[in-house]
C-alpha cells in the first residue's frame, strides 16, 4: 500500500518525527566540533589507537575532527540513554491513557534494582554462594521484576480499594519505596554481580552501541503497541480514560483494568532497572531520582493526554527520544546543567497546553457538526 502525502500528514506520530529531525538538524548545525582520538580495528578484533610517525620516527596519536552531536559515539550514547526512559514511558502510557498518573516509577526503579542487586551480589564472585553463573543471574532477574510487580500491585490495589486519587497514592508510595530501598542498603552501593550477567547486558557493536537495551526497548514498544492498538484489553484502557462512568455502565471491570495498568507501569520500571544492573554493575537507593519527571514528560510530549483516552506506545518512545535529545543538547551546547529541569518542565507545560487547545478545537468541531 503506497503512502500518500496526505496519509503521512495524518500519521499520529508524524509531528514528533518532524520535531526530532528539526532538533537533530539544529544540534548538528550549532554544536560545533571536537577532536576525538582515531581508532582502528586490530588483528584480534579489538579497537586500537592510530598513531602518526613523523620524519624523525616519533609516533604521535592521531585525532579527527567530529561534530559534537552527529557522531557515532554520541548517537550510541543517546540511543542507550533513551532506551531506559522509553521502556518506562511505555508502561506510563498505559496509566496516563487510563486517566491515571504514577509518580512512583523512579522509586520502583530504585527498589527493584536494589532488590535484584542484593540477590546478584549474593551469587556474585565475592558473595556467600559464589559465582554460579546463569542460575544466580536468573534469580536476580526474577527478584528484580518480582519486586517491581509487588510495587505495582501495591499502587493499583490502594487506588482501587481506597478509591483515592492516583496522585496522592503514588506520591506516598514514591517516598515509601525509596525509603525501603535506603533501609535495605543503608545508603550503600551494591555491586559484585556474576560476570555472565554483565556480559549479557553489555553486548556492544560498532562505536559502543549497547544492543540489549535497544532490543528490549523495541520489544517493549511492539508489545505496548499490540496491546493498545490491536487487543480488546487496550480498547478498555482507552475507554476508561475517555469516560470512566460510561465504561462502567458498559460492563467493563474498571478496577481490574486500573490494577492492570499500574502493574504494566511497574513491570516496565522493573525491566529498565534490570537492564541498568547489567549495564552499570551496581545499584543504590538513589537510583532513578527524578525519573518520574522524565518518564511523564516523555509520555506527555509523545501525545499521551493527561486527561486520559489518548496516546500510543510509539508516540511515547519518540517523546522519550526528544527529551533525551534536549538533555544531550544542553550538555553539547554548554548550557548550565542547572537549567535542564527548567527546560524539561517548560516542555511538559507546553505539551499540556497544546493538548488542551487540541481538545478544545475538537469539541468545537463536534459542536458545529451537531448544530449543522
Amino acid at each position: 500500500m503506497s503512502l500518500s502525502l496526505r496519509g503521512l500528514l495524518r500519521f499520529q506520530e508524524s509531528g514528533l518525527l518532524v520535531v526530532i529531525l528539526v532538533l537533530g538538524a539544529f544540534l548538528t548545525a550549532f554544536s560545533g566540533t571536537v577532536r576525538a582520538p582515531l581508532f582502528q580495528q586490530g588483528p584480534d578484533g579489538t579497537r586500537e589507537r592510530v598513531f602518526i610517525t613523523d620524519a624523525n620516527g616519533e609516533r604521535t596519536p592521531a585525532f579527527v575532527e567530529r561534530n559534537k552531536f552527529l557522531n557515532a559515539q554520541n548517537l550510541a550514547q543517546l540511543a542507550k540513554d533513551t532506551s531506559f526512559i522509553a521502556i518506562m514511558a511505555v508502561g506510563m502510557a498505559f496509566v496516563i491513557i487510563a486517566g491515571g498518573i504514577d509518580l512512583s516509577v523512579g522509586s520502583i526503579y530504585a527498589l527493584a534494582s536494589v532488590a535484584g542487586a542484593l540477590v546478584l551480589n549474593h551469587f556474585g564472585p565475592g558473595g556467600p554462594a559464589g559465582d554460579i553463573g546463569l542460575a544466580g543471574s536468573l534469580a536476580g532477574a526474577a527478584v528484580c521484576l518480582g519486586t517491581a510487580l509487588v510495587c505495582g500491585l501495591t499502587n493499583g490495589g490502594l487506588i482501587v480499594a481506597l478509591r483515592v486519587h492516583p496522585f496522592i497514592v503514588t506520591l506516598g508510595t514514591m517516598a515509601v519505596f525509596r525509603g525501603v530501598a535506603f533501609v535495605a542498603t543503608q545508603g550503600q552501593s551494591v555491586g559484585g554481580f556474576p560476570q555472565s550477567f554483565r556480559d549479557l547486558i553489555r553486548i556492544e557493536v560498532g562505536q559502543g552501541l549497547s544492543v540489549m537495551p535497544l532490543l528490549v526497548m523495541i520489544a517493549v514498544t511492539v508489545v505496548g503497541w499490540v496491546v493498545l492498538s490491536r487487543l480488546a484489553a487496550g480498547r478498555r484502557v482507552y475507554a476508561i480514560g475517555g469516560n470512566e462512568l460510561a465504561s462502567r455502565f458498559s460492563g467493563i471491570r474498571i478496577e481490574r483494568v486500573k490494577l492492570g495498568v499500574y502493574l504494566m507501569s511497574a513491570l516496565a520500571a522493573g525491566i529498565a532497572a534490570l537492564l541498568s544492573l547489567g549495564y552499570y554493575g551496581g545499584a543504590t537507593s538513589g537510583d532513578g531520582q527524578g525519573y518520574e519527571l522524565s518518564v511523564i514528560a516523555a509520555a506527555v510530549v509523545g501525545g499521551a493526554s493527561l486527561s486520559g483516552g489518548r496516546g500510543s506506545a510509539l508516540g511515547v518512545v519518540l517523546g522519550a527520544l526528544i527529551i533525551q535529545m534536549i538533555n544531550s543538547g544542553i550538555v553539547i551546547l554548554g548550557i548550565d546543567q542547572n537549567y535542564s529541569q527548567i527546560i524539561i518542565g517548560s516542555v511538559v507545560i507546553a505539551a499540556v497546553v497544546l493538548d488542551n487547545v487540541n481538545s478544545w478545537l475538537a469539541r468545537r468541531r463536534l459542536q458545529k457538526a451537531s448544530e449543522g
